[in-house]
C-alpha cells in the first residue's frame, strides 16, 4: 500500500501541493486527477524521492520511503510526464543501459527487453538512435524501462501522451493485468474516459488541495452527475468550458 500522508511543498510562500493525503492500494488503478498546475507531477516527484516534501511522509508498506531511498526505488517503476531519455543511444542500448543500472541480470533480462521490444511494436527500430523516435515511440521505450524489473509500485504520469489508438489500448489492458497481479498503480492523465474505465477510484486535486477522493460509482452519486468529466468540471473547472468556447469562436467572428 502507498500511503500519501499531509504531504506538502512548497516554493518559497508559495504551495504547489497543500497537505495532500490519499491511499493508492495493492490491486487496484487509482487515478490522480487536476488541471495543469494543481500539483499532480510535483506530487508524483515527491512519491518516487525525486523531490523531498517541505512537510509530510510518503510510505510504502507502512515504512517510510525515506529510510530506504535505494530499496524504494528498486520496489517502484515510473513513466514522467516528460521523456528524457538519451536520445544518441538506440532504444536497445537504453534499455540495456537501464538494466545495468538497475543490476539485472544479463541473459533472462536480455530475452524480456527483446520480449518487450516486439511487444511493443519496436523490434525493427531496436538500433536506431532514439533522436528517430517519434514522440510514442519514445513513450513506449519509457514504457519499457519502467516495468522492466518488476515493480511493485507503478507511478504513471500521462502515460498515453504521444500513444497511438491501438499502444492506448494496449497500455490501458496493461494496467488492468497489472493490478490484477497485485501491483499498486497510480495513473495521472487528461484522458478521463480512460480514467473513467480503469480506475477503481480517483484523488482530484484543485490548487494543490485534495477535492475529492472516493470511487467513480460515490463520485457520480455524490455530486448527481453521469459522468467523470462532469464530477472534474465542478470540482476542478474555474471556468464553464462551454461559455469559453463560445467567447472563443466569437473572437473568431465564426
Amino acid at each position: 500500500m502507498l500511503e500519501v500522508v499531509g504531504v506538502s511543498k512548497f516554493y518559497r510562500s508559495v504551495a504547489a501541493v497543500d497537505n495532500v493525503s490519499f491511499v493508492a492500494r495493492a490491486g487496484e488503478i487509482t487515478g490522480y486527477l487536476g488541471a495543469n498546475g494543481s500539483g499532480k507531477s510535483t506530487t508524483m516527484k515527491m512519491i518516487t524521492g525525486l523531490i523531498e516534501p517541505s512537510a509530510g511522509k510518503v510510505l510504502f508498506g507502512g515504512k517510510p520511503i525515506g529510510e530506504d531511498w535505494m530499496g524504494h526505488r528498486r520496489r517502484m517503476g515510473y513513466v514522467p510526464e516528460e521523456p528524457y531519455l538519451y536520445t544518441h543511444l538506440s532504444g536497445g542500448e537504453y534499455l540495456e543501459m537501464v538494466a545495468q543500472l538497475r543490476d539485472l541480470p544479463g541473459k533472462e533480462t536480455l530475452e524480456r527487453i527483446e520480449g518487450m521490444l516486439q511487444l511493443f511494436g519496436l523490434a525493427g527500430d531496436r538500433h536506431a538512435p532514439i533522436s528517430n523516435y517519434s514522440k510514442g515511440m519514445r513513450q513506449k521505450v519509457l514504457l519499457i524501462a519502467a516495468l522492466l524489473h518488476n515493480p511493485e509500485l507503478i507511478l504513471l504520469d500521462e502515460p498515453f501522451s504521444g500513444l497511438d489508438v491501438g499502444s492506448g489500448l494496449v497500455l490501458r489492458s496493461l494496467m488492468e493485468e497489472l493490478a490484477r497481479r497485485g501491483k499498486v498503480v497510480l495513473f495521472s492523465s487528461h484522458e478521463l474516459e480512460t480514467v473513467e474505465r480503469v480506475c477503481s477510484r480517483v484523488v482530484i486535486l484543485h490548487r494543490g488541495k485534495v477535492v475529492a477522493d472516493d470511487s467513480i460509482a460515490q463520485l457520480r452519486m455524490l455530486m448527481s452527475t453521469p459522468t467523470l468529466e462532469g464530477i472534474f468540471s465542478q470540482l476542478a473547472m474555474e471556468q464553464d468550458s462551454g461559455a469559453v468556447s463560445k467567447a472563443i469562436a466569437d473572437l473568431m467572428g465564426a
